[in-house]
């Protein structure tokens, strides 16, 4: 193919290829040669792989569509659901906090792979079984402000919720009890001990102890129960590579603003009242 003395266009026997330099993705028109662009009767837009991310992105206004009529909602629950990290009270509960909150920040931000921060951290924490119970008891996780009356809404109009959380299930299915969500809908990870209630490691076939395990769990999901919009709401990294398959991605910093999320949520919040009041538009 031989460039054209026009920058953004070439010619090749009986199409042409017109190039938009500035953008991402390279948009061809198709036509015979002597058409101009704008006749062309055919248009393809070609997407690089690598920046499928940003192509499947809705915008702020499908968004919140997309979340008013949603079949389900899933959402994170550490930072989100919850006001805190619940891998970073538990290594305080155990002594060891600062030594593991620099690791959650980096996993958090997306700089290092969820399994393996999560791999150092349980291997630091090495909680027993007591310590485990005795942490929910003493210091139940807390929720965070909004959250309730938000799920009871989304109950109300028939829209299924979720909790698809990489902390572990001990923890987030006694704050689902207290959403009044079905212990089948928790999705997390599950730690594992000895006969005598020592540490014994974590259970690394969960797909929520990977990156990109969210996104797996909704595909699932999808294809277990036929839905066909399911929105993703969470604070990190985990969260926003999840969609897709999500059919959108809602960025919540209500506790913790995570920049690399606030950039590329569509949809950002801080306080689920918001999302409350999208949801008493339908």
């Amino acid at each position: 193919m031989e460039r054209s003395q026009n920058p953004e266009s070439t010619v090749s026997g009986r199409g042409f290829c017109r190039l938009r330099s500035d953008w991402s993705a390279a948009q061809l028109l198709i036509g015979e040669v002597g058409q101009s662009a704008a006749a062309a009767p055919v248009k393809l837009l070609l997407v690089p792989y690598r920046h499928s991310f940003y192509r499947t992105m809705t915008t702020l206004t499908q968004t919140k569509e997309l979340f008013r009529r949603a079949d389900a909602v899933c959402f994170d629950v550490d930072s989100t659901v919850i006001k805190e990290e619940g891998i970073d009270e538990l290594a305080k509960f155990c002594g060891v906090g600062d030594a593991v909150r620099e690791m959650t920040r980096k996993a958090m931000g997306g700089s290092m792979t969820f399994k393996k921060a999560l791999t150092e951290r349980l291997s630091i924490i090495r909680c027993s079984r007591e310590q485990v119970n005795k942490l929910i008891t003493d210091h139940p996780p807390q929720l965070t402000p909004g959250i309730k009356e938000l799920v009871d809404r989304l109950h109300e109009r028939s829209i299924e919720v979720f909790l698809i959380s990489g902390g572990f299930r001990c923890i987030v299915e006694h704050v689902a009890t207290r959403l009044n969500i079905p212990l089948h809908h928790v999705y997390a990870n599950r730690l594992k001990f000895y006969f005598n209630g020592e540490y014994a490691g974590f259970d690394e076939t969960q797909p929520t102890a990977e990156s990109g395990g969210k996104g797996k769990v909704i595909s699932v999901l999808k294809e277990q129960y036929g839905f066909k919009t399911v929105v993703m709401i969470g604070d990190g990294a985990t969260d926003l590579e999840a969609c897709p398959p999500a059919s959108a991605f809602i960025g919540f910093g209500g506790n913790v603003v995570r920049p690399q999320v606030k950039e590329r949520s569509s949809w950002y919040v801080t306080d689920f009242e918001e999302l409350i009041k999208e949801l008493e538009k339908i």
